[in-house]
This record gives structure tokens, C-alpha cells and sequence, in this order.
């Protein structure tokens, strides 16, 4: 069956082709190019709007256990937003924490068609999973948190051979499932169970000995050594202090030509200017992140409004408990791997610090020059629910709009940020780099994020409305797999989507015995419960049985080095 897509305005930045008009040919759920003896089983005329590959969302908390727990503390948040169940629908709940169909339904009518968990802990990861797996009509994945876990430190510790280490990390993303790798405060949740309350770049951990320096270059090393397509994605020391800038500019500089990925940037763009000792760092990072090619981030945008923060980071976390609002809030330390914390935040445009933190992250949208090199994220949810992209989307993209709502804000606030100043607006081109094309690249999402032959007929089809809110807010038509699942911003058919993993070479023999033994005497669990099978993903996903359908997607890797 040959579908096509007429006469769309099409941005597909991955092949060049930048709002030209254009006709697109589907069969079996990939784009094709037709041969002149095919037969259009199917065609819809796209005159006037604009197509795009699905959205991507490399950073979004959608499962886990810190996600359990926010939805657990907050009834009120479940009490005013729910959804009930439809035809096709299940019924759900949740603003900030939306439950596992709710957060699928919203993508996908946004436009999404994938979003990746960044906080996979590797003793939690069926429970990452199941979530995931529940989770209809988006393709997901997860990066596996590593660097403050005690195998791993003990392993920089002992000055372990970077092969011992390369194999512990490739075990770790074939044991949990994992399609990348993450370090949240390297080293500072494990410092923080020895009593420190801060941990900086080139400060040793008081247990083990070890600097968060040593951490982040050993992890980024080790994954491009091991050809994993996503850099370390490093969630950095002192998130949310003022002064923190001081040590993102130095963990740039640390990484000496490694790739990096530098998340959520907003939380750590924070200088001690000013009456409030309280400032934007977001024009210097910017001017160094324009100068390292090596270094990609994502913002972390904050944007107004009541949300939940929910981090690995229990460091951080129990800091930021003195602003929990509602005051509740939940630190908890997990055997030896991690850390938890979830604190309730509303954040108010009248708050010298919350209307700051907005402009820092618009600053840094803005003041980075290379859209393939920055994403479009809230930290989801801990800056804001995904819901708001389109929001964001319009500040990004109408100067007019953005410096109305600057002028809403906490008079301190706009007085202290050069946001208004700025007069760049994002293209529809650069919104499809940074919400498609560049987080495909960056996750080696081969046929994904583009619209080229080959690649996967994830499709989004929007008005080309003037009013970029509305018009990210409520697409046209989405297409899966070639399949339409949602009509005018209502789901029309309900898919479940593939998981994605990444799995570089090790040796088997020599890293599982040292680590049986290690889990014989540390853990409460054997290794052999510890690593999850194909089919405990695959079951998760759809039901299907192994090798029936594309719930589980295993992403190339590069050659070890």
C-alpha cells in the first residue's frame, strides 16, 4: 500500500530541505521514493501546511520510581486534571505527573512521536520499563545512571584499567536495557551518604577519593571508546547554587574534546550578582558552549507555574526542600547505586529568583548559535510539564510575544537580563533541528527525526498558523508507522510504541565474575535477577512475543577502540 503526502511545505533539515514544498511516499510504515509504476492506495492533499518529522524529546521523566512517587504525593495535582475514558482511550490523570496514558496521549496530540526517560537506575530498570511500556503511541528508551554507583567508584578508586571499566558500563547498558548513559551529580549523591552537603568539580568525594572531574572524563571517554551514539549526559554539580556557573564553564573545559552532554544548562547558569546575589552566567556558558563543539546541551526551561522536581540528585534535593511547595517532599537513599528525591515547586513570575531562572533559560536558548546542538526541553517535569513546548516554542520564535510576557515578570528580574535586548527568533527550520533532526542525530536515531527514504513514517502535519502556540498545540494530523493516530489534535487510533537500546561489545568472562561476587556480598539480589531480558521489554511493550514486531529497536554502535 503506497501512501502519499501532496503538496506540504516540508522541514526535513536533515536532508536540507527547508520549508520547500514537496511530495512524501509511504509503504509499510517507512518513507519511499515510488517507481513509476506504482499505484497511491491513498493520498492526502497538504497544501498550505507544514510537515515535519514526529517530535523527539530527549529528556523527559516518564517512568521510574521518582515518577511513582511524584504522582503519589500529589492528589490535587491528579484531582484537577483528568481525563476520562474515551473509545479509544483509557482514562488517566495527572498535570505535572501524568499517569503512563496520559503522558502518551498528550505527546502524541502535541505532535511527539518519542520521548526518552533520562534517569533509568539500573536496580529499578523493570520498573523504568513497565512504565514505559505502558506508555501508548510514542517510541521510548532510557539512559542508565552510573558515577555515583559504589561498583563504580570502587572501580576509579582501585585505579582499575579503562577495558575493566568499559566493560562494567557496557554490562550496566545491556543489564538494564539502555540506550545511553547518565551521571547526576558525579559522585555527589554517593558524598552526600558520607555527610558532605556540596561536592564541586576537583573536590575528592570523602569515601572513595575521587573528583567528579575524574568521573565525567571517565564515563565520556569510555562511551565514545565503546561507540555509544550519545555522549555522557551529565546532569552537573551544584544544581540550582548560585555561583554554579563557575563550575559548568569548568566542566566544559574539563571535558578537553571529549563529546558531552550537558543537561538541563538552565539549573547551572547561575552567577552571585547583584542585590539578590543572584545572576545569569547564561551569556558566558553560551559564548563557551559556541567555541566546544564537542559539547551539546539541552535548557531545562522553566516556565510559570505549579510542577513537581524529581531527580536522582538527593544532594540537591534535600536542599531545595526548604522551597517545596506544597511543603511536602520525599529524600530517600537506594542500596548503593543512587539517590531520590522529589520536591513539589511552583514557580511565580513575581519571584525575583523563578523570573530570573525563565530569562536564563531563554538567554541560553537564544545565545547558543548552533541549533543542532541545543534541544528543546523543560526538564519535564521538574522546570515544567512537557505540556508547555508549545509555549516555548512561541517565545523561541516571536521577539513581540517573548518581551510581553519579560514585561509581566518581577521588575529585579527584567532589569538583570539582557533577554530583552535580544532580538534573534528561531525559524521553523531551527525548531525542527532542535525538536527532530538534532536529538535523532544525537541519540543515533538513524530513521528517525528526518523524512528521507528509509526513514521511519513518523509524520507530524501542522496549520501553518501564524500563532506558533496554537499552532505547535494542536497538529493536523500525526502519523506512526505510516499510521494516522491523531486528526486535529484528537487521537484517532491508539498504537504502542518501540524501545529503543544501544548495546556495545564486552567481555562477558571477565567483567561477570568479579560483579557475581560483588552482588553475592553487597546487593539484595543476585546478578542473574539483576540483568533484564529481551523479553521482559518486549512484554512490557506490546505483548508481542520475540521478533514478532519492532518493540524492541537494538541502535548500531560504533567499533570499540
Amino acid at each position: 500500500m503506497l501512501i502519499k503526502f501532496t503538496g506540504g511545505k516540508v522541514y526535513d533539515p536533515a536532508n536540507g530541505i527547508d520549508g520547500q514544498v514537496r511530495d512524501i511516499y509511504v509503504r509499510d510504515g517507512r518513507v519511499v521514493t515510488p517507481s513509476a509504476t506504482d499505484t497511491i492506495s491513498a493520498e492526502y492533499n497538504l497544501a498550505g501546511k507544514v510537515v515535519m518529522a514526529g517530535g523527539i524529546d530527549p529528556h523527559s521523566h516518564i517512568g521510574g520510581g521518582k515518577m511513582n512517587i511524584a504522582r503519589m504525593m500529589l492528589p490535587e495535582d491528579h484531582r484537577h486534571d483528568n481525563v476520562a475514558r474515551g473509545d479509544l482511550t483509557r482514562a488517566g490523570c495527572g498535570h505535572a505527573a501524568p499517569s503512563t496514558f496520559v503522558a502518551g496521549y498528550r505527546y502524541a496530540e502535541m505532535g511527539y512521536t518519542a520521548a526518552f526517560e533520562p534517569a533509568m537506575l539500573a536496580v529499578n530498570a523493570r520498573q523504568t520499563h513497565a512504565e514505559m511500556g505502558d506508555t501508548p503511541m510514542i517510541d521510548k528508551g532510557a539512559y542508565v545512571l552510573l558515577g555515583s554507583d559504589d561498583y563504580f567508584l570502587r572501580l576509579l578508586t582501585r585505579g582499575a584499567d579503562k577495558e575493566e571499566i568499559k566493560d562494567y558500563i557496557a554490562w550496566t547498558m545491556h543489564a538494564a536495557q539502555a540506550l545511553a548513559v547518565k551521571v547526576v551529580n558525579p559522585g555527589g549523591i554517593s558524598a552526600f551518604k558520607f555527610n558532605q552537603r556540596m561536592l564541586d568539580l576537583d573536590e575528592k568525594n570523602a569515601f572513595y577519593g575521587v573528583t567528579p572531574r575524574d568521573i565525567i572524563l571517565t564515563l565520556g571517554r569510555s562511551l565514545q571508546e565503546l561507540g555509544v551514539p550519545h555522549p555522557v549526559h551529565v546532569h552537573g554539580c551544584n544544581l540550582g547554587v548560585p555561583g554554579n556557573k563557575e563550575t559548568t564553564l569548568a566542566t566544559i573545559r574539563a571535558a578537553e574534546g571529549t563529546p558531552i552532554h550537558l543537561t538541563h544548562i538552565q539549573f547551572h547558569s547561575y552567577g552571585t550578582e547583584g542585590d539578590f546575589k543572584f545572576s545569569s552566567g547564561a551569556a558566558e556558558i553560551a559564548e563557551l558552549v559556541n567555541q566546544n563543539p564537542n559539547v551539546s546541551i539541552d535548557v531545562g526551561q522553566i516556565l510559570f507555574g505549579q510542577t513537581v522536581t524529581a531527580s536522582g540528585d538527593s544532594m540537591r534535593q534535600y536542599g531545595n526542600t526548604k522551597s517545596a511547595n506544597p511543603k511536602k517532599w520525599v529524600v530517600m537513599d537506594i542500596e548503593c547505586d543512587a539517590g531520590c528525591g522529589v520536591v513539589p515547586m511552583k514557580y511565580r513570575d513575581k519571584s525575583f529568583v523563578n523570573a530570573l531562572q525563565w530569562a536564563i533559560g531563554l538567554e541560553m536558548f537564544l545565545l547558543v548559535k548552533d541549533p543542532w546542538r541545543i534541544f528543546l526541553t523543560t526538564d519535564h517535569p521538574n522546570g515544567a510539564p512537557f505540556t508547555t513546548y508549545p509555549h516555548l516554542i512561541r517565545l523561541l520564535m516571536d521577539k513581540t510575544f517573548r518581551n510581553e510576557m519579560l514585561r509581566r515578570i518581577h521588575p529585579g528580574a527584567q532589569a538583570a537580563t539582557i533577554l530583552g535586548s535580544i532580538t534573534r527568533e528561531y525559524s521553523l527550520n531551527e525548531i525542527a533541528i532542535m525538536t527532530r533532526a538534532g536529538p535523532a542525530k544525537s541519540l543515533g536515531l538513524k530513521d528517525r527525526g528526518h523524512l528521507g527514504p528509509g526513514a521511519c513514517a513518523d509524520i507530524t502535519v501542522y496549520d501553518d498558523n501564524p500563532d506558533r502556540e496554537a499552532m505547535f498545540t494542536t497538529p493536523a494530523f500525526v502519523f506512526k508507522n505510516g499510521e494516522m493516530i491523531v486528526r486535529n489534535g484528537r487521537i484517532v487510533h491508539v498504537v504502542a510504541g518501540a524501545t529503543h537500546v544501544v548495546r556495545p561489545e564486552y567481555d562477558r568472562k571477565r567483567t561477570e565474575k568479579p560483579l557475581k561476587d560483588y552482588f553475592e556480598t553487597y546487593h539484595t539480589m543476585r546478578m542473574e535477577n539483576f540483568r533484564m531480558a529481551d523479553e521482559e521489554v518486549i512484554t512490557a511493550g506490546c505483548g508481542h512475543a520475540p521478533g514478532t514486531c519492532g518493540c524492541l529497536i537494538v541502535q548500531p554502535v560504533g567499533t570499540r577502540k
